[in-house]
């Protein structure tokens, strides 16, 4: 979209490294810049390299809803463009950072530190080298720094991330078949709970509920809202029924049709469905100090109401998926029914090849 002739374009772009991680620049310079150019960006100390994954308006679009400031004290910025040799030392520390991650391992294992080294990024100029690691409490890796710094000469900064932002930073396949939700637009990382299962009414199988990371899964929480919407209406299961054949309890609730099950007590295998008005309303009469005659009636109400038959009719006239097939039958069937139609015309050829019989007058 082009922009009108008294506009100025916004000088932020947005900057992507490793694993999806992002930042903002400024572009001071005034380059001609478009998404996939590579770059070479402003760090504490040297530069780095990455790529750019947005320009123009909608930069100032993600930087208001992630709250950064266009103004700030020290804002970083975009040096240049890389040129060629940016990106021949940029391809060539990230071909050293494998066999450099598995030294690093092996050195936090020797030293008995409960931590687990799970990436290293390089610098784009590889002046520094960032090491992510992951840990249930705190390490004390000073001497372990000491260690990095002497075997692989350069300077070391070591980053503990969690473990949803571990999972974020490696990427990978979901359940769903999909690419993980932190790896690719996921940005904030909200508590998820056990009762957000319970509330949709999930199985709490530990195996299926859990993600790549080991924690609950995100998406436990898209549709929650939905379900605590529809569950106002429902009234508690531990609010019991009063009738005058006996108390009912609740045994199990249908979200999305609105229906519930009761059964009395002592009487476990006879379930009786109601509607969640249904129930409401036997509450309101029992808190009025009233009981009802029994949950047979409010059963039998709802089942003649719902209890009508559909009858399909075939529109299309499409009455089976196999019609067009050929049906096989069977091969001696066939043959016999070959046989008694040969049968009549052999023997009217053999009726002709008879000699007829010679009239002797004499």
């Amino acid at each position: 979209m082009s922009l009108p002739n008294d506009a100025q374009p916004f000088k932020w772009v947005e900057v992507r490294f490793k694993n999806g991680r992002k930042h903002y620049y400024e572009n001071t310079e005034n380059l001609t810049l478009s998404i996939g150019d590579v770059v070479a960006t402003q760090t504490e100390s040297g530069h780095d390299v990455g790529m750019v994954t947005l320009t123009g308006e909608l930069v100032k679009v993600q930087m208001k809803r992630k709250k950064i400031s266009e103004t700030p004290e020290h804002s970083l910025k975009i040096y240049r463009k890389a040129t060629q040799k940016d990106i021949d030392l940029w391809i060539e520390c990230r071909d050293k950072e494998e066999a450099m991650q598995v030294k690093a391992r092996q050195f936090a294992i020797d030293l008995r530190l409960d931590m687990k080294i799970s990436d290293i990024e390089f610098q784009g100029d590889g002046s520094k080298a960032t090491f992510y690691y992951t840990a249930d409490a705190r390490v004390d890796f000073r001497e372990l720094i000491k260690v990095y710094a002497r075997e692989f000469r350069i300077r070391i900064e070591m980053r503990q991330v969690g473990l949803r932002q571990e999972a974020a930073r490696l990427g990978g396949i979901g359940s769903c078949g999909r690419e993980l939700c932190c790896s690719t637009w996921l940005t904030d990382f909200r508590s998820v709970s056990t009762s957000a299962a319970r509330y949709q009414q999930l199985s709490l199988n530990p195996l299926k509920l859990a993600g790549q990371c080991g924690k609950l899964k995100c998406c436990l929480n898209y549709e929650l809202d939905a379900y605590l919407d529809a569950l106002k209406s429902f009234p508690k299961t531990s609010i019991k029924l009063k009738t005058e054949k006996g108390t009912a309890v609740c045994q199990k609730t249908d979200i999305f049709k609105g229906i519930m099950w009761y059964t009395y007590e002592g009487e476990w295998m006879n379930w009786f469905k109601l509607t969640t008005e249904q129930a409401n309303s036997i509450i309101t009469t029992n808190k009025s100090g009233e009981k009802v005659l029994s949950l047979e009636e409010y059963a039998a109400e709802l089942s003649a109401t719902t209890d009508t038959k559909i009858d399909f009719e075939n529109v299309v006239g499409q009455d089976s998926l196999t019609r067009f097939d050929r049906p096989k039958g069977n091969q001696k069937q066939k043959k016999r029914r070959r046989n008694n139609k040969r049968k009549p015309q052999n023997e009217k050829n053999q009726r002709s090849k008879r000699p007829k019989p010679q009239n002797n007058a004499n």
